[in-house]
């Protein structure tokens, strides 16, 4: 098993403690630069945490339990439109990120207006490839409670925010929801803002820690970062790919951000532990500019396959 962390320190001696990490076996998720400071999310065997505990002393730096690094979330606002989108999607998303998230924004065609509003079923495929969704709704109860529709189906954890306090209960399909987070015009900036985003990130981390557990009763063949580390090693193209985090690690699998058309194939021929991903994985075109996603299989897939 791997703790996902933060480490944020000076770029100065830094090379030292990704050395450490590749010495303990364990793998850098994300690294940002920013002028002088670094931001490094790792994950790396649990019996070691006190090691790197110590470097991140010795180089000054701090180092933080990042529960969501190493997992994907969908930022889901009823529209991207300038006229109706929710600032707190903005900066929702931005506020993650602080905490190792991955994220992506993703704005449904059909979602303006509580009697116009509607979800395909490609958009609920595209959202269902992440590990959460955050749906960002408005300021109004009853809006809210009728755009239930768009997530009552969704097969992944689904955690709602809005304005007003409402029961979860009332809320057909959410798994969570977070009030004081609806429609202002302005940046989310001030205390009570800021309450309800650290509201927000431990109600994240809640969930995806229930959702490590429930997995935990049915692992994955081999963890994503293993998957996500082989093809890094083993595709030479991803050394090309522009885009943040080409690889990017999900609680079970990962996103490659290559073309499937063009690369499935490669993807699929990666070795780990003497076998090919395709053997052990499930391997599709994303809904996602046409990347590759990988789903790994879990340990019971040994058995129904011997059967």
């Amino acid at each position: 098993m791997y703790e996902t962390l933060t480490f944020t320190g000076g770029v100065h001696k830094s090379e030292e403690m990704k050395e450490l990490i590749e010495d303990l076996g364990g793998f850098i998720l994300q690294e940002n630069v920013l002028q002088m400071e670094l931001v490094l999310n790792m994950a790396v065997p649990l019996n070691d945490v006190e090691k790197v505990e110590q470097k991140a002393n010795e180089l000054l730096a701090t180092l933080t339990v990042a529960p969501m690094a190493g997992s994907e979330i969908a930022i889901v606002s009823p529209t991207l439109a300038r006229h109706h989108l929710p600032h707190a999607a903005c900066d929702i998303s931005e506020y993650l990120r602080e905490f190792g998230a991955k994220d992506n924004m993703i704005g449904l065609a059909r979602g303006d207006g509580k009697g116009t509003s509607g979800i395909s079923e490609e958009e609920k495929q595209l959202i269902e490839e992440h590990d959460v969704a955050v749906f960002a709704l408005g300021s109004f109860e009853t809006c809210i409670k009728t755009k239930a529709f768009l997530y009552d189906d969704i097969n992944i954890p689904v955690i709602v925010t809005g304005a007003p306090d409402i029961p979860v209960e009332e809320l057909p399909g959410a798994d969570e929801y977070v009030g004081g987070l609806g429609r202002i015009p302005r940046r989310l900036r001030r205390g009570p803002d800021i309450r309800a985003l650290d509201n927000l990130v431990e109600t994240i981390e809640r969930v995806l820690n229930n959702k490590k557990r429930e997995m935990n009763l049915d692992p994955p063949l081999v963890p994503s970062i293993v998957v996500k580390n082989a093809i890094e090693n083993q595709v030479p193209e991803i050394a090309e790919v522009i885009s943040p985090t080409p690889v990017t690690s999900q609680l079970d699998g990962v996103r490659v951000k290559l073309d499937y058309d063009k690369y499935h194939e490669s993807i699929e021929n990666v070795i780990i532990d003497g076998r090919k991903l395709s053997e052990i994985s499930e391997i599709k075109k994303s809904k996602m500019y046409g990347y590759i996603l990988v789903k790994i299989n879990s340990e019971s897939s040994l058995i129904e396959d011997s059967n």
